[in-house]
């Protein structure tokens, strides 16, 4: 009977697991789908009291939200590091400290952003009329995040959804359940009101539970094919969709970049988080005349690199996050192989050097670091222990790529490298845009003129200029996608405006005398009508002069009726 308790209850649960060690962290209790129906009531009963609370007080309890992270810093960071892999450093500097910036920004500025806005309304205006937008809050915002950064994000668009005046119902990934259950715990401790903020717990059958609880604005972040379902699942209750989707961003380097620069950010971009980023660099671009002299440093930068464990403050890469996910990486880069490319350094999963058979985990360190040469699985990978175990992934840096090889067009999503060569700068932008992703890209020269028209002709929601990857850390921009890379936007002015609803209030201030286009309608308005069409409809005022004494001969018209 006990047994049987055990796996009614393990099967009640998410277990959360070190990806690094394999080690239980926690567990977390699946919420059912009668319980997410539930919280989405309790949520849009909350939402009717928390959007008339004044932006001062909305701002008052994001930034005690704050507080309460910069308190727990620490022990969150390493709650991260544990659930999804990263090292501890990336925790902090690619999810707490962007999150708090994002914090202060958008709690000093909602206000400001969302105040009502009058409209030019052209020659109406001097008819008596006038315009303003003003928004309201939708209601129940459902927030849907990825596994790969399960603290920023949700806690992100929690905090925009909030400060517009939405309530928030979050479910987080199943590979990282115990940071969504921390950030329930947050806006809690910082006395946001009960049910405000909602944490529901599971996998795929919970997400697609609070998709259909109907709540008034989904957030998603993800893969194309779950964001194609949650779309046609929302289209049944007319929800409106944010979708975060993948991407294969290219990054072009020109004759004339910096070179050094240049290599260390496309290593950065594409290695930091164990290369599980929607915005890493999937694709590099190089000019053939540089291409070797790039490739060499960027070998040279990888080969510095330390694996290990996110508990090791010198380690950069950590383990990926599962095991689906580094055999994707397995099948692109023996793609890559079959299909003639050369891999200078990288290539295969491996294994701390000091563990042994029979070996307990000591949470720390094996021999990971790139010594001389091109780094292979024997550098790395103990002899006592079967490799597939390992959910490490060696950075990999792939030449000789194309854009017909397939894994150039699927999204790989693990610390991979490809290299492929231009001759011109047309090319390079048509390479660029040789994809069905559309989310960010980056051009890198020393001609800032040449740089800005190059991104402009690049399909895609952000491209930088000497730059890659780290804007989504800048709560001021918008982040979003073209193509299959999503659709809308978070962030930035443009993803506040996903969250509310734009009202239109229209004032006539003139109503002693009728409006010309009244009925009933008479040759004479007829008449009035055309001259709208020909000279009011300008825009200009000196044509609409002409029309007054017709305009005049209406209004008269209809006063004597």
């Amino acid at each position: 009977m006990a047994k049987a308790e055990a796996q009614e209850a393990a099967a009640n649960e998410i277990i959360s697991s070190d990806p690094a060690t394999g080690r239980e962290i926690g567990r977390v209790r699946i919420t059912t789908p009668d319980e997410v129906r539930e919280a989405v009531e309790r949520s849009r009963q909350v939402f009717h009291m928390w959007k008339t609370t004044s932006f001062a007080e909305r701002r008052r309890l994001v930034m005690r939200a704050r507080e309460v992270i910069l308190d727990e810093m620490e022990p969150i960071a390493e709650l991260i590091s544990a659930e999804s892999g990263k090292p501890r450093g990336e925790a902090i500097a690619l999810e707490i400290a962007p999150v708090l910036d994002l914090m202060q920004w958008i709690a000093r500025s909602a206000e400001k952003m969302l105040r009502p806005r009058r409209i030019g309304i052209g020659l109406f205006g001097l008819l008596g009329r006038s315009s303003q937008v003003v928004y309201h809050p939708l209601g129940v915002v459902a927030i849907i995040p990825a596994w790969n950064y399960p603290f920023s994000i949700p806690l992100g668009e929690a905090v925009m959804s909030l400060m517009a005046g939405n309530t928030v119902v979050i479910k987080p990934s199943e590979l990282t359940p115990l940071t969504g259950v921390k950030i329930g715990e947050i806006f809690e401790r910082a006395g946001f009101p009960k049910d405000a903020v909602q944490i529901v717990s599971g996998a795929g059958e919970t997400g697609a539970a609070l998709v259909e609880a109907a709540p008034d604005k989904i957030a998603f972040t993800g893969s194309v094919a779950t964001g194609r379902k949650i779309a046609e699942a929302a289209a049944r209750n007319l929800t409106s969709v944010v979708l975060e989707l993948g991407g294969k961003d290219p990054m072009i380097v020109l004759a004339d970049a910096d070179l050094e620069a240049a290599a260390n950010a496309a290593v950065w971009g594409a290695f930091c988080n164990a290369g599980q980023n929607c915005a890493s660099v999937e694709r590099l671009y190089v000019h053939e005349s540089v291409a070797e002299a790039l490739t060499r440093r960027i070998v040279k930068k990888t080969k510095q690199l330390k694996l290990g464990p996110g508990t090791d403050p010198d380690v950069s890469v950590g383990p990926m996050s599962s095991e689906r996910q580094i055999r994707i990486v397995e099948r692109h880069v023996d793609d890559f192989r079959e299909a003639g490319a050369v891999i200078p350094i990288g290539g295969s999963r491996v294994l701390p050097k000091t563990r042994r058979r029979g070996e307990e985990e000591k949470g720390s360190g094996g021999e990971f670091e790139h010594g001389s040469g091109a780094a292979t699985q024997d550098d790395f990978s103990s002899p006592f222990l079967d490799v597939s175990s390992s959910l490490y992934f060696l950075p990999t840096v792939i030449t000789g790529a194309t854009n017909d090889m397939r894994p150039m067009r699927e999204e790989t999503f693990g610390p991979t490298l490809p290299i492929c060569t231009f001759a011109t700068e047309e090319e390079a932008i048509a390479l660029a845009n040789d994809t069905e992703f559309g989310l960010t890209a980056s051009v890198w020269t020393r001609d800032i003129a040449r740089g800005r028209r190059i991104a402009e002709q690049i399909e895609a929601g952000s491209v930088c200029i000497n730059e890659h990857l780290y804007t989504h850390g800048i709560g001021q921009t918008p982040w979003g996608g073209f193509k299959n890379s999503g659709r809308g936007r978070t962030h930035g002015l443009e993803g506040l405006l996903e969250l509310v609803q734009p009202q239109h209030i229209h004032t006539n201030r003139i109503t002693l005398l009728p409006d010309a286009w009244w009925m009933p309608y008479s040759p004479t308005a007829l008449e009035t009508f055309r001259g709208f069409a020909a000279k009011f409809a300008t825009g200009s005022l000196l044509k609409t002069a002409t029309l007054l004494p017709q305009l005049w001969k209406r209004i008269k018209e209809l006063s004597r009726r």
